[in-house]
């Protein structure tokens, strides 16, 4: 599993740039650049939204993340097997406001 970093603190899965999610999504499968990519699993906080996630989720600083930037270097069969992967956004209201820092095209 990947290493995750991610500094889209705007996001419910956000644990001190940790994702508590455990398993993610990078979408962009027509990605040539990482600002192509995003975390579809992004999810914008909202009141207390955050505190209820982050009890049934975990701090993980490993993850799955199933990809479909399929033209990433780091893409084998839709999963990610970067060492390890930062997701971008740190003022992120919208997932599409995300990106997959990690992408290094093919």
């Amino acid at each position: 599993m990947p290493g995750l970093v991610c500094s889209a603190q705007s996001c419910v899965y956000n644990d001190a740039m940790y994702c508590s999610r455990g398993n993610i999504e990078v979408g962009g499968a027509d990605a040539r650049v990482c600002q192509d990519t995003c975390c579809e699993s992004f999810q914008g906080r909202s009141g207390d939204s955050a505190k209820n996630t982050m009890k049934s989720g975990c701090t993980c600083t490993q993850s799955d993340i199933r990809c479909e930037a399929t033209n990433c270097m780091h893409n084998q069969n839709c999963v990610c097997h970067a060492e390890k992967v930062d997701i971008a956004g740190a003022a992120a209201c919208r997932c599409d406001e995300t990106e997959c820092v990690t992408f290094e095209e093919k």
